[in-house]
């Protein structure tokens, strides 16, 4: 959702700060890859860090890697014993985002898959405490119908970009299957009697999900 710049301005100085691994992950993602605004960044990223922390799960599934911020943010709630599973599909990605993973406390922790998701879901654990979708948003429904069983009950999973800049409410041109995509998705969730759900209007729209 657009702010006026002072009132950001001022959520983000009484919002807790990034360390300096999630700062440098930031300015290198902005300086040398494509389309750095898909980085989930300091507002979102303690948004995650937060839910997680209260979680505090043991098994979160990432899908969306993009350059290995939101999933340290996410890691900051795991359990000691606790894994998380990132996949990104994007190959050329693998030594950016491993270089900032092996630097952070939870270089143990946390896996990295490169491939399709749609291949690589069933390949992940069950008992899924959560779940963070922020890949292509044609096929979100197709993640959820491959995840929603190895989520556990009571567990969350959250969706970005569900507002997708405001063209959930516009009228859909024939060729925008991203659109599309959210669209389905949104409606599909809201149908689901397996879940309860809203949409947080943090950015581009978070949906927060929990099996019931």
């Amino acid at each position: 959702m657009q702010l006026k710049p002072e009132i950001e301005e001022y959520i983000l100085s009484h919002t807790s700060p990034e360390n300096s691994l999630l700062k440098e992950i930031s300015r290198e993602t902005q300086a040398k890859i494509l389309m750095p605004r898909m980085l989930s960044g300091h507002l979102q990223g303690r948004i995650l860090s937060l839910i997680s922390k209260i979680i505090q799960p043991k098994s979160i599934l990432e899908i969306g890697t993009y350059t290995g911020y939101s999933a340290l943010c996410l890691a900051e709630g795991l359990q000691d014993d606790g894994i998380l599973n990132t996949i990104e599909i994007n190959d050329e990605l693998e030594n950016f985002i491993l270089k900032f993973f092996n630097k952070s406390e939870y270089k143990n922790q946390i896996k990295l898959h490169i491939g399709d998701a749609l291949n690589l879901i069933l390949q992940m654990p069950d008992e899924l405490d959560l779940v963070f979708i922020d890949a292509d948003k044609r096929v979100y429904i197709d993640y959820y119908q491959l995840l929603i069983d190895k989520v556990k009950k009571g567990g969350i999973i959250l969706a970005d970009n569900v507002l997708w800049g405001e063209k959930v409410i516009e009228p859909v041109q024939n060729n925008d299957e991203y659109t599309k995509g959210i669209l389905a998705f949104n409606q599909y969730v809201q149908n689901d009697s397996r879940v309860e759900n809203l949409i947080l209007p943090i950015r581009d729209g978070i949906m927060m999900l929990r099996k019931i």
